[in-house]
């Protein structure tokens, strides 16, 4: 039988200038970190001071001795970064160019001395660039040239700290006869239940004339039964067939269960056991429908003939250093989407292919894997060495990722067709290769050979068609940045594109997250670290003007201008989700930029660099629930939109209340209007003439079956709120409020009470009368002036 053994222990890094202990699977900058030869690049400004890091070669190394008896010996990577030379013993094993490709070499009979030396990334691109010529790109670093993370060389939310290492499992496998060396499974359900599994077996041979059979069972099914196949090899290549019947179907999150099934394969010599592959997969159907109608082209997503509004999170490299990220964190920050009602993940394309602890969180949690293939904001080469090494990469990972159920759509590139026509590109690369030759030929080739069962889109934002601006909102994906770049959130309302792929406003960090990142600095929005960790271009003139349109200059209050960032941001998302989700099924879905942070950082993300939650966190939980109520403009009038994304219809009554600021019900208007949502639809609700609020002081309230919409006519700027008043009481694990006046978007800052405590919720708007328990975890001496002391609402104008 195939034996493996893992190569963790006894290496080391050595770099001009010296040489130190390595940890692999690791990169050298965590190496450097623990040996404390660099500041951590997090902190303050260090990270210009480690830039030199990118710039060196280094060389891992450790001995190799002999450990088996079997025919052969291979020497297996599953992930080099980047561009690297490896040696055994002074021999030459060979060289490697891509950080998304696993690597195997015959090492049979050999020991001594094993070398990995790693070129700068800078260097390997750079060379690149040279032979290819210039290609342009949103950023200036050299990002395009090299199958490399490309935010590891800096973006818009990141830092540039670009990497070397061993950042993957290393291992030594032992093998005589025959070993698997891949498994393709083409896993689907026929309209009967009945399942399929086709495996599609490649075999490597130390011996030709061997006869080898493949053993398949399926388990997991309701009563400990199993499903067993068998299936002999022709030369180096085989096929099983499994039938499972009454498959019980996987769905997302809030659709249904997500029932995993076991696959093995076993290959035989005989009677001996030679090697095995396992994996868990789900049985389901997914398509993609594109149709046109009156609107455009649709952007659907459609599982188990379910058509869905996807409500969805774009995921980063949830570390700088990947190797880093364990499967525990995997988990926590995926479950920490799928509690507030995500049910589709974005796994962008300037980061990796995620690895399999991703995959399998996502499956058990119901959330539906976007897959982009690894290309963004750029135009790439399709010249050699890269042309070959992006097939090489597409076709290894399509095989890898396959068995999972949650995988639902490949995706060729982030916004390069777009970049093409609107960028300025065109021109400059006058006729030079881009990447279209990938996205329209070489990715849909390898996905339609290799995985039929999932639809492939050429990118994103992408209309389909040439004929058509590649963003055109009426047509597929859109990404939608003009709004924060240059408007007021207010103008989401504008459009209703057919599927929101990209759009987002930025906040700071959490407040202590801040205070680690930004030691000894008095807080300050424009402070020098604030500012070195701010990466967007005019990012904090753009948080500047999209407050001002909304709220009175906090003054160089720092605590203030924290607050109402946070507020903003939510305010700006909910702006778009509640005006997109009320307009489904014409916009089929949301992916909001961006659930993750990769450093601490201001940025669009949900939850900050520190895993703490923003308050855009807690607010997607209302946002992305089956039910949602939302007043909304429609032509002179106002509609009460009844979203329902369950199954089941949604019939009640809505109780409608036109609202004083200063408190009490505004010339007595109060009614009840009924409404029916059928399952899966939006019911509109025309709000009467009077309890429509007239002037700045008034606003409406709409409530039903414990759910509530607010609709204020003008900004915050403009309303005369009363200073705010509230009572607070504590009691363990909880906070409660009740307000004497309206209180708009209370918020506590539970880490201000104390770094590690977390509350349940975010912002909460009460009027006069209304308590609410804040329920709060991590703080140990819990007492009501602390707690009044990191509550924040809005304030009336100073």
């Amino acid at each position: 039988m195939l034996d493996a053994t893992p190569l963790t222990e006894g290496w080391t890094v050595r770099y001009e200038g010296g040489e130190l202990p390595a940890t692999v699977p690791g990169c050298v900058h965590t190496d450097l970190l623990a040996a404390g030869v660099i500041p951590d690049p997090f902190i303050g400004r260090n990270e210009t001071e480690v830039a030199w890091v990118g710039r060196r070669e280094w060389t891992y190394e450790t001995d190799l001795t002999a450990g088996s008896v079997q025919e052969q010996s291979d020497l297996v990577f599953d992930g080099l970064d980047t561009a690297a030379e490896i040696r055994l013993d002074g021999q030459l094993l060979g060289r490697v160019r891509n950080m998304h490709r696993s690597y195997r070499f015959d090492v049979t009979g050999m020991t001594g001395r094993l070398s990995v030396r790693f070129a700068s990334a800078y260097a390997e691109a750079e060379a690149v660039r040279e032979r290819l010529g210039e290609r342009p790109g949103a950023y200036t670093e050299p990002y395009q040239y090299i199958r490399k993370m490309a935010c590891s060389f800096g973006w818009d939310w990141g830092p540039t700290l670009v990497t070397a290492g061993i950042w993957r499992p290393v291992r030594l496998e032992h093998w005589s006869t025959a070993r698997i060396a891949r498994v393709r499974p083409e896993v689907t359900v026929d309209e009967r239940g009945l399942g399929h599994v086709r495996l599609a077996v490649d075999v490597e041979r130390t011996r030709v004339e061997a006869g080898l059979t493949l053993e398949a069972r399926v388990s997991g099914m309701s009563g400990g039964d199993e499903v067993r196949a068998r299936g002999t090899v022709d030369g180096t290549s085989g096929v099983v067939r499994l039938e499972v019947p009454d498959v019980e179907l996987w769905w997302p999150r809030g659709y249904g269960e997500q029932p995993l099934y076991d696959v093995e394969l076993t290959l035989r010599h005989g009677d001996v056991p030679l090697d095995a592959w396992r994996r868990r997969v789900g049985f389901r159907t997914v398509g993609l429908d594109t149709s046109s109608d009156a609107h455009g082209a649709g952007f659907t997503l459609v599982v188990n003939g379910e058509r869905l509004f996807a409500r969805g999170v774009n995921w980063i490299p949830d570390d700088v250093f990947p190797s880093r990220i364990t499967r525990e964190r995997y988990r926590e920050r995926l479950a920490q989407a799928a509690d507030v009602g995500v049910d589709l993940v974005r796994v962008w394309g300037g980061g990796i292919y995620e690895s399999e602890d991703f995959y399998d969180a996502c499956d058990e949690l119901g959330l539906l894997v976007w897959q982009d293939f690894p290309f963004a904001c750029a135009a790439y080469p399709e010249e050699q060495p890269l042309r070959g090494e992006v097939e090489a990469e597409a076709r290894e990972n399509v095989v890898r990722l396959m068995p999972h159920p949650s995988l639902v759509l490949w995706n060729g590139n982030n916004e390069n067709l777009w970049g093409f026509r609107d960028w300025g590109w065109e021109q400059r690369l006058a006729g030079e290769s881009w990447g279209e030759g990938y996205y329209l030929g070489v990715l849909p080739r390898v996905v339609a050979e290799l995985d039929p069962t999932r639809p492939y889109t050429a990118g994103s934002p992408w209309s389909g068609s040439w004929e058509r601006h590649p963003n055109d909102p009426a047509y597929g994906t859109h990404h939608s940045w003009e709004v924060w770049n240059r408007a007021d959130f207010a103008d989401y309302r504008l459009e209703v594109p057919r599927f929101v792929a990209e759009f987002g406003w930025q906040a700071p960090a959490a407040y202590a997250t801040l205070r680690r990142a930004l030691p000894g600095e008095t807080p300050a929005s424009d402070s020098p670290g604030m500012l070195h960790h701010q990466k967007a271009e005019d990012g904090n003139g753009k948080l500047e003007r999209g407050l001002g349109r909304h709220f009175p200059s906090p003054d160089g209050d720092f605590d203030r201008w924290h607050y109402l960032t946070q507020v903003n941001q939510a305010r700006a998302v909910a702006a778009g989700i509640e005006h997109w989700r009320s307009h489904w099924p014409v916009c089929a879905g949301t992916v909001v930029w961006q659930l993750n942070d990769c450093w601490p950082v201001t940025s669009w993300s949900a939850i900050d660099g520190d895993g703490r939650e923003k308050p855009l966190h807690h607010e997607l939980r209302r946002l992305y629930a089956d039910r949602l109520l939302t007043l909304q403009v429609r032509g002179s009038g106002l509609v009460l939109a009844v979203v329902n994304q369950a199954a089941e219809r949604w019939k009640g009554t809505v109780e409608l209340r036109r609202l004083s600021v200063h408190g009490g019900v505004a010339g007595g208007s109060v009614v009840r209007v009924g409404f029916v949502a059928e399952g899966r639809a939006v019911a509109e609700v025309p709000v009467p003439g009077e309890v429509v609020p007239v002037g700045a002081e008034e606003f409406l309230v709409a409530d039903a079956d414990g759910l509530r919409a607010l609709y204020f006519p003008v900004p915050d700027r403009e309303i005369p709120y009363p200073r705010p008043e509230f009572d607070v009481s504590v009691a363990p694990g909880a906070v409660t409020v009740t307000a004497r006046t309206l209180v708009r978007d209370l918020l506590l800052q539970a880490d201000r009470l104390d770094p590690g405590a977390r509350a349940d919720r975010g912002l909460v708007t009460l009027l006069p009368g209304e308590q609410v328990t804040i329920g709060v975890r991590g703080w140990e001496t819990p007492d009501a002036e602390t707690a009044r002391s990191a509550l924040y609402c809005v304030e009336p104008a100073r």
